[in-house]
């Protein structure tokens, strides 16, 4: 971790960071020219295929699903490789295209104000001098996986790769807010960010924490990811690391942090991101006029990564399959596999335990028949919740946590 060292107040480190941060619109502008072959999501509500690019600055082979803001989509066969997914194929999601292409790291600044006692300005190598802490966790889209709902809703239609998992390097927030001294009688802390809206009087994308979540010691400020600095296009210099909640909390290019003495009462927090408050965030397709709360914890996921869907192979009475779980907001307990259609279900073994955040790789077999074998993963999480047999809907397309199937075809 040399390059997060004290020296980078130094001419030397500085001309590195800047050319690590360096990302040239006219690339943006590139990407859909340089697009290489077609990738098929096989989403059901069709307009499936989706270009793949290696055109942004930072990344490789990636799915690309919107130029302006940047959306990129890691293919599945990269979660086979490793439960940690490498900084260049880690997927991408702005909500507004005015990004800064360069950072100057001798004069960014990490502002903490509001609710405080001692209003702070601070640099990133007073940040970097901080106690450090790292932690392997999941950051996963809220509408990972709104491709596949049905019927369709609005939004980016993502695949199941608008996720990864990575080993966070940084400090905690709450010896940032200790810095600051927080005041008796907050309530939450807002987190602003260097990106800009394109739209006169659209709203800063914010997002807000309850003020003991801010402070357990878990949530963090980091500026590395799997033993380098962040990339540009998934936050640097800094970004806010929320542990087994959905990425919309884990602001990137973390520049504002607001100690606030009531609740969030802004577009982001009192608008956008809601989800019903229903068993689920379940309602029935057109449904109006539910309770909703804003989106939070993470539930279990798991996904078959060894074949894709669709492969043929040659028929074998069992073949071995794998791939990766997640426990949400707690640990993987267990994974089992089915070729029947889930009447009957196999142990799989799970690999190492990277912590309770992180992706974990699970390995086991199952017999086959000729034709096709609908290959179903099902998690267990460590707080005992599994994921369902039937998908949910909602008209935001958040949450998807259903059973996955992966069509295999013997023959």
């Amino acid at each position: 971790m040399d390059n997060f060292d004290a020296g980078l107040a130094s001419e030397t480190s500085r001309r590195r960071f800047l050319r690590h941060a360096a990302l040239g619109s006219a690339g943006l502008a590139a990407a859909p020219a340089l697009a290489q072959q077609l990738v098929d999501l096989k989403l059901p509500g069709g307009n499936a295929e989706r270009p793949m690019t290696s055109a942004f600055p930072g990344k490789g082979s990636m799915i690309l699903q919107r130029v302006h803001p940047p959306l990129l989509e890691t293919p599945m066969d990269v979660f086979d490789k490793s439960v940690f997914t490498p900084n260049d194929q880690f997927f991408v999601r702005w909500h507004w295209a005015d990004i800064p292409t360069s950072i100057d790291v001798e004069t960014f600044r990490l502002n903490v104000f509001g609710h405080v006692n001692r209003p702070l300005s601070i640099s990133l190598a007073q940040l970097l001098r901080l106690p450090r802490v790292e932690m392997a966790a999941v950051n996963q889209c809220s509408g990972n996986s709104r491709g596949l709902f049905q019927p369709r809703v609005a939004g980016a239609q993502w695949g199941n790769g608008a996720m990864g998992n990575a080993k966070w390097l940084g400090v905690r927030l709450r010896d940032v807010l200790d810095l600051a001294g927080v005041k008796t009688g907050a309530v939450q802390v807002r987190f602003g960010a260097l990106d800009q809206p394109v739209v006169a009087g659209a709203p800063d994308f914010e997002k807000a924490l309850d003020i003991d979540h801010a402070r357990d010691g878990e949530v963090m400020i980091a500026f590395g990811m799997n033993g380098e600095q962040l990339p540009l296009l998934n936050g640097f210099p800094c970004r806010l690391i929320v542990p087994g909640w959905y990425s919309t909390y884990w602001v990137k290019m973390l520049n504002a942090i607001e100690v606030l003495p009531g609740p969030d009462d802004q577009y982001w927090m009192a608008k956008a991101y809601k989800i019903p408050a229903t068993p689920g965030a379940n309602v029935a397709p057109g449904a109006r006029d539910f309770p909703t709360v804003p989106i939070n914890r993470m539930i279990p996921r798991s996904w078959m990564t060894s074949l894709p869907d669709g492969q043929t192979i040659a028929y074998e009475a069992s073949i071995p399959v794998g791939g990766i779980a997640m426990g949400g907001d707690c640990g993987v307990a267990k994974v089992d596999v089915s070729s029947d259609g889930g009447r009957t279900w196999y142990r799989t073994t799970l690999g190492a335990d990277e912590g309770r955040y992180s992706f974990r790789r699970w390995d086991g077999r199952v017999p086959l028949r000729r034709g096709p074998n609908p290959i179903m993963v099902r998690c267990w999480n460590t707080n005992g919740v599994a994921q369902p047999m039937k998908p949910i809907w909602n008209p935001g397309g958040f949450m998807r946590g259903n059973i996955e199937t992966t069509t295999i075809i013997a023959a």
